[in-house]
C-alpha cells in the first residue's frame, strides 16, 4: 500500500478586526505568525496552500519563498472561514492529494509534535477526519481525508466545516495532546498579553 500524500491549508484571510492589526503579521520571537505556521504545516505536508483575503497585499510579502508554498486569494473572505477553506481545498483536490491538514495562521503556539501526532493517527487508523483535542476541547489542526473533500466543498458556509465533522461521529478520530496551543485563540491584544506575546505594532 502506498503512503498517503498529505498537503496542508493555512487559513490567513480574516479581517483581524478585534486585533486591530493583521494577525498573520504578528510576531512570535523573531518570526511572523505566518512564517511560523508555514513551517509547522510543512513539517508534515508535501505542499502548503495559504489562503489570503483581507490584508492580502500586506501579508503576501511575508510568505516564505518556498517551492512547496502556494498562495491563493479568497475574494469572498467576508463569507467566513469555510469559504476560504473551499478556495484552498480546490487546489488540494486538483493536485490529487490523499488528505489535507487544515490550520489557522492565528494559532501559532501549537507544538510541532501535535502535527506529527495528527498525521500519525491518520496513517494508523485511516479515519476520514482527525481532530487535535486538548482537555476535551476540539481545536486545530484538523486533518481531512479526500473521501470527505466533496462534503466540505458542498457544506453551507454559514455553518462551517463543523457540519461535516459532526455528520458522523464514527468517522472522526481525536488526538488528545498536552498542548494548549490547540485551543488558544489569539483574537485581541489582551489575548496576546495573556500568552506572553508582544502587543500589535501601533499603526498611528
Amino acid at each position: 500500500m502506498s503512503v498517503a500524500r498529505i498537503e496542508a491549508i493555512l487559513l490567513a484571510a480574516g479581517e483581524s478586526r478585534r486585533m486591530g492589526y493583521p494577525k498573520p503579521l504578528l510576531r512570535l520571537g523573531d518570526e511572523s505568525f505566518i512564517a511560523h505556521t508555514t513551517a509547522l504545516a510543512l513539517g508534515v505536508a508535501t505542499r502548503l496552500v495559504i489562503v489570503l483575503g483581507a490584508h492580502a497585499d500586506r501579508i503576501r510579502p511575508a510568505v516564505a519563498h518556498d517551492a512547496r508554498v502556494m498562495v491563493v486569494e479568497n475574494p469572498n473572505f467576508d463569507r467566513g472561514q469555510l469559504s476560504s477553506l473551499k478556495v484552498g481545498l480546490a487546489e488540494v483536490i486538483a493536485s490529487g492529494a490523499d488528505a489535507v491538514v487544515v490550520h489557522l495562521a492565528d494559532h501559532p503556539l501549537v507544538a510541532p509534535a501535535t502535527f506529527r501526532a495528527l498525521v500519525g493517527d491518520y496513517r494508523r487508523t485511516a479515519k476520514p477526519i482527525v481532530v487535535a483535542r486538548y482537555r476535551g476541547r476540539r481545536g486545530h489542526p484538523v486533518l481531512f481525508d479526500r473521501s470527505v473533500f466533496a462534503e466540505l466543498m458542498a457544506a453551507p458556509e454559514d455553518q462551517g466545516a463543523r457540519v461535516v465533522v459532526s455528520a458522523d461521529p464514527a468517522r472522526v478520530g481525536y488526538v488528545d495532546v498536552d498542548d494548549p496551543g490547540v485551543v488558544l485563540d489569539l483574537d485581541t491584544p489582551d489575548d496576546l498579553a495573556n500568552a506572553g506575546l508582544p502587543a500589535p505594532p501601533s499603526e498611528a
